[in-house]
């Protein structure tokens, strides 16, 4: 083994090999970074260029692309709330509020070197666990699948909010808007709204684009206030002490690592569960639980040392016995493939030393990626300090390029700009929305395993299996320890930036009466429906309806409360008329698109906003709009050769 493992090493640092790895590093770290692009989307636009590679070379541009994407991925989540990727849902929770408190420096600082860590030591697990992990993989069924996904939604459910309830309904509304489409185990369309673009579902980018982008761009450009709501020069602590943090909590990377290797093992679910199983771990195994989703730094590392130590968890099964963790494994399949390696044997004997080239690849790019971050995160966390109508033209530009890139249809900007106001809604009423993003994304995979359980199954046997009852124990405890901390929870303190966690009783309200309004919608069918098609969508609903009817309950007390004492129970009013204005903005985007296509309407609003809105001189407006428009000529049109728009004017 250990000639292998230096024969791959030789292999991956040996020209053009290392070339081609650095190069798909750069690349990767881009896709991470941009919200909207990814590892799967870089995957599928690299892999035509592999065909004729030689099989190292290929390998390594691929996964040295694939592996930083978990990365830089972390510069949107901080600085905007934005998951850059899936994997990058639980850092919002608590990097995002570090850079409204300035230190989106340090955020960056103890992310990026838990990255590198996590990922070398992620790349080690893989070569030191390949002999014996088959029959863990092997000892896990659809049924315990099922209940890791309960334990996923248990856990971001209970600990992404000062609301349990609000939380674990949240949770369960995104597993209901998964069930939009035709249903995984019969050709019967649900909640399609008679529209053919909801036919395959809604796309997973605009869902999660508009939920947490637009309403942090809204915020911008209502407060005209920078990220930060802090002065620059009032901030202590900078990338350096992010790095002491990283080393200070050492055991609790040591950890996060182990359980991104091995939960991310688990083909097709691992994935978008780690770095919460990893958040939850940190909060429940803390004694000061008080920072927690307010910017404490451990909040940022635990899931981003998880989420990189997945990438060669993941790699096990893709490898070692052909199952695809993720789409993006699939992809990496179909590249051995291409390169006439067949994975399962022959991957763990005659070329082993390929498979160690693999951990390699892993080890260099996480390293290499991360210190090119470093090198980059002092002049990019200064963006949390510039003036927000000076950033909102970028970002809005970034966002909605990403949502096209969907199915590139006027139906990903309506997606867009739906889950725009909910995620407004249930931000300013304190309601969580990583949970419905968590359900949103593994609904599918829940459905379906749960759908092959009980026709393997017969009543709920299943749920006697010991993996079961231990998964099943977790569910308890976490949903425990959760109520016991909020129970303990102290008031906020009060050095703690304002705004951070400011709730509007009246939008707690809306939001929470939404979420009942699309339980009772989600509902009413399906007792219609043949019962392998309605059965889930109905088990997910009662539940959903019972526990929002109890939030509502709650929260008309808290405002009949607020009243007696004298209090604002609406003091978002003032905002109102101007997110509309905003919004009205934007559909003038849709409506000029429509018109004459993205690569002028875009620019167009660049330019007129920075005049209007953020009362800059027509130059500066001018070579802001006119940067915009090459950025999206070079980048969506001659690299990712983006489907435009067939516009009335340029069809």
């Amino acid at each position: 083994m250990f000639d292998a493992a230096l024969s791959g090493l030789v292999s991956v640092i040996a020209w053009p090999a290392i070339g081609y790895l650095f190069l798909g590093v750069f690349i990767g770290l881009y896709f991470g970074a941009v919200p909207g692009l990814s590892g799967l989307v870089g995957m599928a636009i690299l892999l035509p260029f592999t065909f004729a590679m030689e099989p190292v070379p290929a390998l390594a541009f691929l996964l040295g692309m694939f592996a930083v994407t978990t990365t830089s991925d972390t510069i949107a989540s901080v600085l905007l709330g934005i998951p850059g990727t899936a994997a990058s849902q639980a850092t919002i929770l608590d990097g995002y509020p570090m850079a409204m408190k300035g230190e989106a420096s340090r955020a960056f600082g103890a992310a990026f070197t838990v990255s590198a860590v996590g990922g070398l030591l992620g790349a080690v697990v893989l070569g030191l666990s390949i002999p014996i992990v088959k029959p863990l993989i092997l000892s896990f069924t659809q049924a315990e699948f099922f209940m890791l996904g309960l334990l996923g939604l248990a856990m971001v459910g209970s600990l992404s909010g000062d609301s349990m309830l609000r939380g674990l309904t949240a949770a369960l509304i995104g597993l209901g808007l998964s069930y939009v489409g035709y249903a995984e185990n019969g050709a019967v369309p649900r909640y399609w709204l008679g529209t053919t673009y909801l036919l395959e579902g809604l796309p997973l980018i605009p869902v999660v684009l508009g939920l947490f982008a637009l309403p942090e761009v809204i915020d911008l450009a209502v407060r005209n206030s920078s990220i930060s709501r802090v002065p620059e020069d009032r901030v202590a602590g900078g990338m350096m002490t992010g790095i002491r943090d990283a080393w200070r909590n050492w055991w609790l990377v040591l950890r996060s690592t182990a359980i991104g290797a091995y939960v991310g093992m688990l083909p097709g679910l691992g994935g978008s569960i780690v770095d919460w199983v990893a958040y939850g771990h940190v909060v429940q195994s803390s004694k000061d639980k008080e920072g927690f989703g307010k910017g404490d730094v451990r909040g940022v590392i635990a899931p981003e040392t998880a989420n990189n130590a997945m990438k060669g968890g993941a790699l096990i099964p893709t490898v070692a016995f052909g199952i695809p963790g993720s789409a993006s494994m699939a992809i990496l399949l179909g590249a051995l493939m291409i390169q006439n390696m067949t994975p399962g044997p022959e991957m763990l004997t005659t070329k082993l030393d390929i498979t160690f080239s693999l951990m390699w690849t892993l080890v260099i790019a996480n390293v290499a990626g991360a210190l090119l971050l470093m090198l980059l995160a002092r002049q990019v966390a200064r963006v949390t300090f510039v003036r927000g109508h000076f950033v909102v033209p970028a970002i809005t530009l970034f966002v909605f390029m990403g949502a096209w890139l969907a199915n590139s249809n006027l139906g990903d900007w309506i997606t867009l700009l739906i889950f725009g106001l909910v995620g407004y809604v249930m931000k300013q009423g304190g309601v969580p929305r990583p949970p419905m993003v968590l359900g949103f994304v593994i609904g599918p995979i829940m459905e379906n395993a749960l759908f092959i359980t009980t026709s393997a199954h017969d009543g709920l046997s299943w749920l006697g299996r010991p993996i079961c009852l231990i998964i099943g124990a977790l569910i308890l405890l976490s949903i425990l320890f959760a109520v016991r901390r909020q129970r303990k929870k102290k008031a906020d303190d009060p050095r703690i930036v304002a705004d951070l966690g400011r709730t509007d009783p009246t939008m707690s309200l809306v939001a929470v009466g939404l979420l009942l309004a699309v339980a009772v919608y989600g509902l009413a069918p399906t007792f219609a429906w043949p019962a392998d098609v309605g059965r889930t969508p109905m088990i997910t609903m009662i539940p959903a309806i019972c526990l929002s009817a109890v939030a509502l309950w709650q929260g008309a007390r808290e405002v009949r409360r607020i009243r007696a004492e004298g209090g604002d129970i609406f003091p978002v009013r003032a905002e109102i008329a101007p997110v509309a204005h905003l919004y009205l903005w934007w559909i003038g985007v849709f409506a000029l698109a429509v018109v004459a296509g993205q690569l002028v309407a875009l620019p167009v609003f660049v330019a007129l906003y920075l005049l209007v809105w953020g009362g800059y001189a027509w130059w500066i407006a001018l070579i802001y709009a006119a940067a915009g428009w090459a950025f999206l000529y070079v980048m969506f049109d001659r690299i990712v050769a983006v489907l435009w728009y067939p516009s009335l004017l340029f069809h």
